[in-house]
């Protein structure tokens, strides 16, 4: 039995190094974000500097490992067994909780999952012991948990949030309205003085409030104390000092030092701040066996009030995980999954929005709105001309996806993060209170996005929920690593020696499959049938790009249809569900292309803005296609999904026929668009009186039996709305293929292009 802790000390090592892998993923977001989003910066200089910040802060952090010793739990309160239980199944719910958030996309909380992980565990546990004594009550609990301490770490985490996003659009605003986004000359005069401030404020609070936190205090603490003052002035003009130099001699704004610094120092921070949360359980592990080990004691019988006294650091420990943080940083992809959705939510202009908005953010966005209707008659005219002056985005003309390869914000909003979020997590690493790295820095983002008016009429409801979205996984961090912790704890309990490998297996498989289910997403490459927005600036340009998106369009309409006859017919509930796959992801890249209107129509030159029209057409008659096949894909699911009668014989073989008409027309119609034999669209359009017909006469056999042998009026109904729909696609087919053919004709020989008048509705 006594191997059994050897092997859990051996297993949570193993686990420490999987969950520095995993934690790094997640708060990799947290001091990359405001260098990549403002794209001053090379992607390489950023992850150097990076780099070098989370191996130096690695060993800043060892004044935070008392946290996971006697943080969240009184030590002298277990024995040794105990305390290696709650140990194990800290490592493993931790590791699982970070790496699904991950695998979603979603910034959490590295330091709210290891608390509450350790207090779920610690609670548990203490249950136990409490229903095994016979002099002890539920009363008791509190005797086990280092109540004052846990409440001051999660306070401080929740009072993170607010402080965080408050002082970020405070900060950011005041900014804003001094340099404005016109700020190339203001920059020029002002930037020395705004780069001194901002890099004389990180320094001191991450180099010198960040020193608190480390046993290298003790050396400096005569230097530093009661000269705060001389540190900050001469830090300043030493800043202010450097910042003209080099703006003078590099002819560049010293913005770009403060964001290299400022993410220097943002990760120096993260890893003091954070590297507990990843390594603080198992050193505290490794302390309690060696103690343990040389006791001679029994494991139930062994107190670890060792854990309570004050233990040296671990250098050498230090500088591994912080070589592995560094490693992982490389190569990570999942970081930039994470990082994607908070640089996603702070973007100045257009983006590919990720969350739909729901009630709760329709009603912050619209109970603000009216606030700021009602407050605004009290600020004078004059001031608010003034602020609103200095919020005027400079306008630039440029694609939807042009926009996404822009800088999500510019160098001053980098700068503030940057700044905000190291000293918040400076201060607090000072007090050594385990702070929440991606509370302070996503609400500093969101905070300066609000005040810089990123936020807009079109994109609020989306980027709330977003927000939303994120901090209710927070809340879900902690309930789901409180709850899971438990469980796991109450099953190795039961059974160490059968349990704890079975775990380990099970996490093993876990992680593998969402490893594997992510590189797939992250790989995946754009489909050959996929639809491509329009870029180019005239007329032939258009008509040239749209003849892959109609011929794709067709070949895949084709697929549907097939799908969804074939589904029917024979009942194949399976047909179905691939016909009503392919028709949402046909329309959603539809929708794709017509959300890119407006970015299309102001590329135009002057001279093609009749291709607009020839544009917004197409895009209707796209919309009225795959209206028609959502319509029968959902019908003919719906029928047999309800286990309704099969069609009968003859109605089978009609739609077998109208569909091998059909196929021919949509065969002709993708060769035609695919090879640019743009002179068969004539021949093709004169085939569709054929077909069109041949549905119509379909509908008046239907009719007819109806009339004089058909009994079921379910039948019936699908029928109809099968060849109803199918009259309609052959008509959205058909008019596509005459706007491009007279678009196509003008386009040579100069005529007006007749718009017509289509809004895509049926």
């Amino acid at each position: 039995m006594e191997n059994i802790y050897l092997f859990i000390l051996i297993a949570v090592t193993i686990l420490a190094v999987v969950d520095i892998v995993v934690g790094v993923s997640n708060d990799a977001v947290n001091f990359l974000n405001s260098a990549i989003g403002s794209k001053v910066i090379s992607l390489r200089t950023i992850m150097i500097v990076a780099s070098l910040g989370i191996f130096i802060g690695a060993v800043f952090s060892s004044g935070m490992m008392e946290v996971a010793r006697k943080g969240i739990f009184v030590p002298g309160q277990f024995m040794f067994d105990e305390i290696m239980l709650i140990f194990m199944a800290v490592m493993i719910t931790d590791i699982l909780l970070l790496d699904f958030f991950n695998t979603l996309g979603l910034p959490t909380s590295t330091t709210v999952s290891i608390v509450f992980n350790l207090l779920g565990a610690a609670v548990m546990m203490s249950l136990i012991k409490i229903s095994q004594s016979d002099s002890q009550t539920l009363a008791d609990l509190g005797s086990y948990i280092n109540t004052k301490k846990a409440l001051e770490i999660i306070f401080g985490i929740l009072l993170s949030v607010v402080v965080a996003f408050t002082i970020g659009a405070v900060v950011q605003w005041f900014s804003r309205v001094i340099f404005t986004f016109h700020n190339d000359k203001k920059i020029k005069n002002f930037g020395a003085i705004f780069g001194g401030v901002a890099l004389t404020a990180i320094t001191y609070f991450i180099f010198l409030k960040g020193l608190k936190g480390t046993p290298y205090y003790g050396d400096l603490k005569g230097i530093l104390e009661g000269n705060e003052l001389f540190i900050i002035l001469g830090g300043f003009i030493f800043w202010l000092f450097f910042s003209y130099l080099f703006e003078l001699l590099t002819k560049k704004t010293v913005l770009l030092v403060v964001i290299a610094v400022g993410t220097f120092g943002l990760a120096l921070a993260f890893s003091g701040n954070d590297l507990v949360n990843f390594i603080g359980v198992p050193m505290a592990a490794y302390h309690s066996y060696e103690a343990w080990s040389v006791s001679g004691v029994e494991a139930s019988m062994f107190s670890m009030e060792v854990l309570e006294k004050k233990v040296p650091a671990e250098p050498l420990l230090l500088f591994i995980a912080g070589g592995i943080m560094v490693a992982t940083l490389w190569l990570s992809k999942k970081a930039k999954t994470v990082a994607e959705t908070e640089i996603s939510l702070s973007r100045q202009g257009e983006t590919h929005e990720k969350f739909e908005p729901n009630r709760l953010s329709r009603g912050i966005v619209k109970g603000i709105a009216q606030l700021s209707g009602y407050f605004s008659p009290i600020v004078p005219k004059a001031i608010q001309t003034r602020i609103n002056n200095s919020f005027k985005k400079p306008e630039v003309i440029m694609s939807k996806d042009q926009s996404l390869e822009a800088p999500a914000f510019d160098m001053i909003r980098a700068s503030v993060n940057l700044m905000v979020s190291g000293i918040l997590i400076a201060l607090a690493t000072s007090m050594k209170l385990p702070l929440s790295t991606t509370y302070v820095t996503f609400m500093v983002a969101m905070g300066t996005s609000l005040a810089d008016r990123a936020w807009g009429s079109d994109s609020a409801v989306y980027r709330v929920a977003g927000v939303l979205n994120v901090i209710g996984g927070w809340f879900g961090t902690a309930i789901g690593a409180f709850i899971a912790s438990g469980i796991v704890v109450l099953l190795i309990k039961w059974n160490p020696v059968v349990v704890t490998p079975i775990l380990l297996i099970i996490t093993a498989i876990l992680l593998y499959k969402n490893y594997t289910s992510h590189k797939i997403k992250f790989d995946k490459v754009v489909e050959e049938d996929s639809l491509t927005k329009a870029e180019s600036s005239s007329l032939q340009g258009v008509i040239l790009e749209s003849a892959k998106n109609i011929a794709n369009v067709v070949k895949r309409t084709n697929q549907i249809y097939e799908n969804a006859l074939g589904g029917l017919a024979t009942q194949k509930i399976s047909a179905l569900k691939k016909s009503k796959k392919q028709v949402i992801k046909l329309t959603s890249e539809v929708d794709d292309l017509r959300d890119n209107i407006f970015f299309f129509i102001k590329n135009l030159d002057e001279s093609s803005v009749e291709a607009s029209g020839f544009y917004i057409n197409i895009l209707g008659y796209l919309q009225d296609i795959t209206q028609s096949l959502e319509y029968i894909s959902k019908m003919s699911y719906k029928h047999v999904n309800n286990n309704h009668k099969k069609l009968k014989f003859n109605q089978v073989k009609e739609l077998k026929e109208i569909y091998d008409k059909l196929e021919i027309l949509f065969m002709d119609t993708q060769n035609a668009f695919k090879t640019g034999a743009f002179e068969e669209i004539g021949v093709i359009i004169k085939e569709k009186k054929e077909v069109y017909d041949l549905v119509k006469s379909k509908i008046q056999s239907q009719v007819n039996r109806t009339r004089t042998e058909e009994s079921n009026p379910k039948n019936t109904a699908l029928y109809f709305s099968v060849l109803l729909e199918t009259k309609d696609l052959i008509n959205a087919i058909m008019n596509l293929l005459e706007e491009y053919h007279n678009a196509h004709d003008s386009s040579i020989v100069p005529a007006t292009i007749s718009t017509g008048d289509k809004s895509g509705d049926k």
